[in-house]
């Protein structure tokens, strides 16, 4: 995309002078839903005013409210990353960037975040390209993990979401929102039958949710918990947890970690994402998790397997990015089917 295509402000924030201090360079990431300023040190996020029915930033007031809710939910795990709130207001002609907390007498016109840059070869994804993943890094984010859900809240309104009614409300939505790509060269038609027949019959196991509610194993939960929101760094840092719906985050435990293991079965770490579960089922005290796994698996492979759908369909994608998402979509979908069958 070309800068004569971009947001005023986005232009604006792209130029290293406009920081205090002065940065070397300054590269911008973009994903569907936020524009992400990579600078020497730190890391500025703004959210794009999309409306994709589950989210909605739309208005300043709610791109506002859900980047304080990004710094209080994303501190529970990254309490040194996730920095301040940002505002960035209009100057005559120009913008001026500041922490939201100092006096802003100029129009605001977007809020976003600033947080602290982690190093890339160190990120989780990196590490799993580079061939360098063991069991002791695997260990060490069960061992974040056991605490966070451990202190999570799980109180009466978050555990109405760990009932088959609620759970299906997200497993059907994937569902309806990939029939026009049954017969594509991703999904089968007897995949997607395969796979929606097992969820469907899984769901109407009432006592297995009812037993997960009672054992208090439904939480205010990370939503996104797989190697692309993972640094191994000097610490552990599980970051960009879902914010912006709560029913993608209010879950059973055993969602949160069926994510992460998928994603280690998927690039073939299996032995590892067994490693994980048993570890954690065992720090955890969670023996009842193993019932659940293969389900919440089987979601988590379709979601990613949906969106990357989603990428190749896009219009502004080009030939090569189509063809690579469609390839892993087709990886995603298989998959999802595997724990079906299982």
């Amino acid at each position: 995309m070309q800068n004569t295509q971009l947001p005023d402000f986005v232009t604006f924030l792209l130029q290293p002078d406009v920081y205090a201090p002065k940065v070397s360079a300054v590269k911008l990431v973009q994903t569907h839903i936020s524009y992400v300023f990579v600078t020497d040190d730190f890391v500025y996020k703004f959210k794009k005013p999309v409306d994709f029915g589950f989210l909605d930033f739309t208005s300043l007031a709610k791109r506002h409210h859900f980047c304080k809710q990004e710094l209080v939910l994303n501190r529970r795990l990254c309490p040194s990353i996730y920095l301040d709130l940002v505002a960035l207001a209009r100057t005559d002609n120009t913008f001026s960037l500041s922490n939201s907390s100092q006096a802003v007498t100029e129009q605001v016109v977007e809020y976003g975040i600033k947080m602290k840059r982690m190093p890339e070869e160190q990120m989780m994804a990196n590490i799993i390209k580079s061939g360098s993943l063991k069991s002791e890094m695997i260990d060490a984010i069960c061992d974040v993990l056991v605490p966070f859900y451990r202190q999570a809240d799980g109180g009466p309104t978050i555990q109405e979401f760990g009932r088959p009614q609620a759970v299906g409300v997200n497993i059907f939505e994937n569902f309806s929102q990939t029939e026009a790509f049954i017969g594509s060269p991703s999904l089968s038609s007897d995949q997607f039958d395969r796979i929606k027949n097992f969820s469907t019959a899984f769901l109407q196991q009432d006592e297995l949710f009812a037993a997960r509610i009672s054992a208090g194993r439904i939480r205010d939960c990370h939503g996104d918990l797989y190697s692309a929101n993972i640094c191994l760094a000097d610490q552990v840092y599980i970051f960009d947890c879902i914010e912006f719906n709560e029913r993608f985050r209010f879950c059973d435990v055993a969602s949160d970690i069926a994510f992460l293991a998928m994603d280690l079965d998927y690039h073939g770490f299996s032995s590892l994402s067994d490693r994980f579960v048993a570890r954690f089922i065992d720090k955890s005290g969670d023996a009842e998790l193993g019932l659940m796994l293969n389900f919440y698996k089987c979601y988590r492979a379709y979601v990613r397997g949906k969106i990357n759908l989603f990428t190749a369909n896009a219009p502004e994608v080009d030939n090569k990015t189509k063809l690579q998402c469609q390839e892993m979509a087709g990886k995603y979908f298989q998959l999802a089917e595997r724990y079906a069958s299982q």
